[in-house]
C-alpha cells in the first residue's frame, strides 16, 4: 500500500511539474534520427558510421550513442552465436545510459531525455535476454518501464515511448514462471497482454523513430504467442520491402516457412532468393548471407529427399571456409557427414 501511494504521489508530482513548466516535447531532429535508424534496419552499418557526425549536429549526443549501440546489436543479430562484438556493444550501451541519465538529471521535465534513457536500457535488455542474463535483463526492464512511463506522462504524444512500455506489459503478462518470479523479486507490477500489444501497434504506426523496430517485435509476438503466422510473415515481407538490403529479414522468412508452416519447398525458394541477392551483392554482408542461405537450402533439400543437391550446397559452404556466421562451417560439415553416411 505504501509503494502504491508513493507511485501515485510521484505520478501526480510529475504531472504538476509538466503542467506548471515549459516541458520540452517531441524528439529533437526526429527526421534525421529516423533516417539513421533506418540505415541500421537496412543493415547499412558502414554508411551509418559516416553519417552519424551529421546526425549529431541537430540531434542530442545521446541519440548518436544510442544509435551506435543499436547498430552493434543488429550486427549481433546477424551472427547471434558470435560474441566478438559483445564488449563493444556493452561499452556503447553503457555510455548511452550514462549520457541519458546525465540528461534526465539536467532536464528532468524533458520527455525526450527519459525516452532516450528507456531506449538505451531497452537495447541492453534485449542483448541480456539473448545472452540469458535473466536477472540483469529484469533489472533493465524495470528501468525501461519507469523511464518510458515518465516520458509519456510528460509528453503523452510521444508514441515512440509506447514501444518499450508495450513490450514490458505484454511480456510481463505472458512470461513463463521463472520470469514472473524475477518480476516479483524486483517488485515490478504485472502486465497486460492486450493493452501492451495495442501500445506496440501504436508505436508501429505513429512513432517517429521506432516504426520498423516495433513491427519487427510484433512479428515475434505473432509467432510465439498469438498464433498469427500469416500476419507475421506479412510483416516480415513488408520489412523486406522497406529494408531490402538487410539479409536478416529474408532469412527470417525462410525460417518461418520451415518452422511454422512446415513447407520445405517454400522455405527453399525463400533461401534461393536470398542466395541470388547475396551473389548479386544486393544485400549487405553478402558472404554471411550466402552461407546462411546455402545452409538452409541444404536443410530443406534434405527434407525434400534431394540428397545430391543438398550435398552440393554443403560442398559450396565447406569450400568457402566461411568465418561467419559463427558455427556455420561446423554445421555444414556435420550435415555433410550425415548425408554421406549410408543408412
Amino acid at each position: 500500500m505504501k509503494r502504491l501511494a508513493a507511485s501515485v504521489i510521484a505520478a501526480v508530482a510529475i504531472t504538476n511539474v509538466a503542467s506548471g513548466l515549459n516541458v520540452a516535447s517531441g524528439i529533437t531532429a526526429a527526421p534525421v534520427v529516423a533516417k539513421a535508424y533506418d540505415l541500421i534496419l537496412d543493415a547499412d552499418f558502414e554508411r551509418l558510421a559516416t553519417e552519424l557526425p551529421a546526425t549529431c549536429g541537430p540531434a542530442p549526443r545521446v541519440a548518436c550513442l544510442g544509435l551506435e549501440a543499436l547498430s552493434l546489436w543488429w550486427q549481433i543479430q546477424l551472427d547471434p552465436e558470435s560474441r566478438a562484438l559483445d564488449p563493444a556493444f556493452l561499452a556503447k550501451a553503457n555510455a548511452a545510459i550514462a549520457e541519458a541519465e546525465r540528461m534526465t538529471t539536467a532536464e528532468p521535465t524533458r520527455a525526450e531525455a527519459w525516452f532516450y534513457l528507456g531506449a538505451a536500457y531497452g537495447v541492453r535488455a534485449q542483448w541480456r535476454v539473448h545472452r540469458v542474463e535473466r536477472l540483469a535483463a529484469a533489472r533493465d526492464g524495470k528501468r525501461i518501464k519507469e523511464s518510458l512511463e515518465r516520458a509519456l506522462i510528460l509528453d503523452p504524444a510521444l508514441h515512440d515511448a509506447e514501444f518499450g512500455v508495450g513490450m514490458y506489459r505484454y511480456y510481463a503478462d505472458v512470461a513463463p514462471a521463472v520470469l514472473r518470479f524475477l518480476r516479483w523479486l524486483l517488485l515490478l507490477p504485472g502486465g497486460n497482454r492486450v493493452e501492451g500489444l495495442q501500445q506496440l501497434e501504436r508505436a508501429a504506426t505513429q512513432g517517429q523513430l521506432v516504426r520498423g523496430e516495433a513491427q519487427f517485435q510484433i512479428h515475434v509476438l505473432y509467432l510465439w504467442y498469438e498464433n498469427k503466422w500469416q500476419e507475421a510473415i506479412a510483416i516480415v515481407r513488408s520489412l523486406q520491402a522497406r529494408y531490402p538490403r538487410n539479409p536478416l529479414f529474408h532469412q527470417i522468412e525462410a525460417e518461418i516457412l520451415d518452422a511454422y508452416f512446415h513447407d520445405p519447398a517454400s522455405s527453399l525458394r525463400a533461401s534461393e532468393r536470398l542466395l541470388a541477392l547475396a551473389r548479386g551483392r544486393a544485400v549487405h554482408r553478402p558472404a554471411l548471407a550466402e552461407t546462411v542461405a546455402r545452409l538452409n537450402m541444404a536443410r530443406q533439400l534434405r527434407a525434400l529427399k534431394q540428397t545430391a543437391a543438398a550435398i552440393a550446397q554443403l560442398d559450396a559452404i565447406i569450400a568457402s571456409q566461411p568465418a561467419e556466421p559463427a558455427g556455420a562451417l561446423a554445421r555444414a560439415q556435420r550435415m555433410h557427414r550425415e548425408l554421406k553416411t549410408p543408412g
